[in-house]
């Protein structure tokens, strides 16, 4: 039976490991993040990986380095033929890739070689693509730049978020490793070089990030909106008070009336409209500081916000 590791962090690549717990394959060992601090208490929390790993009994590795040389030892000791990573988190050295007997693949969640990077799936929601997808690549020390050996494509929704197309990718993942993971092992399954147009690249995102863009057009803000959904969260300060206001996914349309960008256009009960530098979007859901989440309507109404005002 062949022997193989699995190397991953975040929610997004648990189906792939339990996809890979279900196949005639000998699971050594299991590599994932340490553990961090998480939420308001700053609670120190395993990734959720690390969480599945320890509940089916996997041998667990969760190395702060992968260049000091312990993670290549601790490979070597279980002596896999294949490591398949998920989302791990960390670009590998050779001394790493090149320990399993056959190498390292990866299950990156885009169509390469378009969104090389961390955060290929809000790139792709924010730069309004129809469609995305999971590839089945080798692994060398380029940043995603391995041969492809097999990929899935899927439509992205007009509703999509980051969360509700990561989800479907991630199902998407571990359905591809089903399907593939015995002819690869088996030497059965021929990788294609990525071409060489087409290449964009999805750093990883941070806070400043959610900035709305209402200098772009509706339709823009509207992806916008729902590509920082659930992190870093779309934001937007009120010029009249400098408060930074979060706006959230949840029922947005866009609507052709059009107005100083930022500037509250109407306010209606349960939802506000709110200008774009072409267009419009309405949203149902607001929070200011210091506040819960509400109805946008009720949340510009006990912020004393009215129409004509302007978010930047």
């Amino acid at each position: 039976m062949h022997r193989v590791v699995f190397m991953g962090s975040p929610e997004f690549a648990v189906p792939a490991l339990r996809r890979l717990c279900e196949l005639s394959v000998q699971v050594v060992g299991v590599v994932s993040q340490p553990d961090r601090p998480a939420g308001r208490g700053r609670k120190m929390t395993p990734p959720a990986v690390a969480v599945h790993a320890r509940s089916l009994g996997l041998d667990l590795f969760q190395p702060h380095k992968v260049r000091d040389g312990q993670l290549r030892q601790w490979l070597l000791e279980r002596n896999p033929d294949l490591a398949v990573v998920a989302a791990y988190g960390r670009v590998l050295p050779a001394a790493v890739l090149d320990a399993p007997r056959l190498g390292c693949v990866n299950l990156h969640a885009s169509l390469l070689p378009r969104w090389r990077g961390a955060s290929p799936i809000q790139r792709a929601i924010a730069a309004r693509d129809e469609q995305t997808g999971v590839c089945l690549m080798s692994m060398d020390e380029g940043l995603d730049t391995g041969d492809v050996y097999a990929r899935r494509h899927i439509n992205i929704a007009h509703d999509d978020t980051a969360s509700s197309l990561s989800a479907r990718l991630s199902a998407l993942s571990a359905e591809l490793l089903g399907y593939c993971l015995e002819d690869l092992l088996q030497s059965r399954l021929q990788a294609h070089a990525q071409s060489s147009e087409g290449v964009t690249y999805a750093p990883l995102l941070s806070k400043s990030e959610g900035a709305v863009p209402w200098h772009q057009s509706a339709e823009m803000v509207h992806a916008h909106v729902r590509a920082m959904t659930p992190w870093p969260g779309a934001w937007s300060t009120l010029i009249t008070s400098n408060e930074r206001w979060k706006f959230f996914a949840e029922e947005l349309r866009t609507d052709p009336r059009s107005g100083v960008a930022g500037q509250v256009l109407a306010i209606e009960p349960g939802r506000v409209l709110i200008a774009a530098d072409s267009g419009s979007v309405w949203f149902t859901e607001l929070q200011r500081p210091g506040k819960r989440k509400m109805a946008a309507s009720d949340a510009l109404r006990g912020g004393h916000v009215g129409v004509g005002e302007c978010f930047q």
